[in-house]
């Protein structure tokens, strides 16, 4: 695969002496968490600020690994780097206009000991967790208005990835991050999307990313996850699929909690 490096960003990684592999690779910058290492590789993630050329600091994170794979049906035996198919997931969501990660850079290298990738991304500055947003304490607990407004963004990111038939499969609150502007306008977008698959149809990407979210949000009253269904199947009122689908998700969660 050849070294991909957005057009947008070149100027800035020219410009910050980091525009080639070696560069970046060899590039000293504090863990932002500490390396992962497993059978014989690791993988490691820095959060650095690049000057841009008006002179303002931009953050990304930047994530390298060496030896470090995962292994599927396709790739049994050799795998392939994590950070590979990390990337063509990005790629996949963006495609879909899936809002996710804004990747940077990305290339892999042959090594004595298998092989070294490198990924970089635009770090999610001003952007929250949605559990630690949602769930905030009472005097900074968001008013509900706009409570619903982040619940409809969220819910919108959630319909286009599975119309996409993209299953994310670790559909956590702290996967989604979000962000409201002065205006009150909201964005919200989808992180961590390695255990990612295709499905092909989307009630099997319902079924399991909305049990995994409504599971996982504790501070979300019954009102709001079903202002959060109406918004994801984008109705006013429930279909029958939407009620058998809230059924459902109740049951699942009453199985969880017994």
């Amino acid at each position: 695969m050849t070294d991909f490096a957005n057009d947008t960003w070149r100027a800035v990684l020219a410009r910050n002496g980091l525009d080639g592999f070696d560069a970046l690779w060899n590039l000293e910058a504090p863990w932002f968490e500490p390396p992962n290492r497993r059978r014989g590789g690791w993988s490691g993630v820095a959060r650095c600020e690049l000057e841009d050329a008006a002179g303002q600091r931009r953050g990304v994170f930047l994530k390298r690994q060496e030896n470090h794979k995962t292994f599927s049906w396709r790739h049994p035996f050799k795998g392939i780097p994590t950070f590979l198919r990390e990337f063509r997931l990005i790629r996949r969501y963006r495609a879909g206009g899936v809002p996710t990660l804004d990747p940077v850079y990305f290339a892999m290298r042959p090594t004595a000991a298998g092989h070294r990738a490198i990924l970089m991304t635009v770090a999610l500055d001003g952007f929250v967790p949605l559990d630690a947003y949602v769930a905030g304490g009472q005097a900074s607990r968001p008013a509900p208005a706009e409570r619903r407004r982040v619940l409809a963004a969220v819910a919108d990111l959630t319909r286009r990835m599975h119309a996409c038939r993209i299953q994310h499969n670790c559909y956590y609150p702290k996967h989604v991050f979000v962000r409201v502007g002065p205006d009150g306008a909201v964005e919200a977008r989808v992180i961590d999307l390695e255990k990612s698959r295709w499905r092909p149809l989307a009630v099997f990407c319902a079924l399991r990313d909305l049990d995994t979210l409504n599971r996982h949000a504790p501070g979300w009253s019954r009102a709001e996850r079903l202002y959060f269904l109406k918004a994801y199947l984008r109705r006013d009122r429930l279909t029958p699929y939407g009620k058998w689908l809230w059924h459902k998700l109740a049951a699942r969660a009453a199985k969880r909690r017994a």
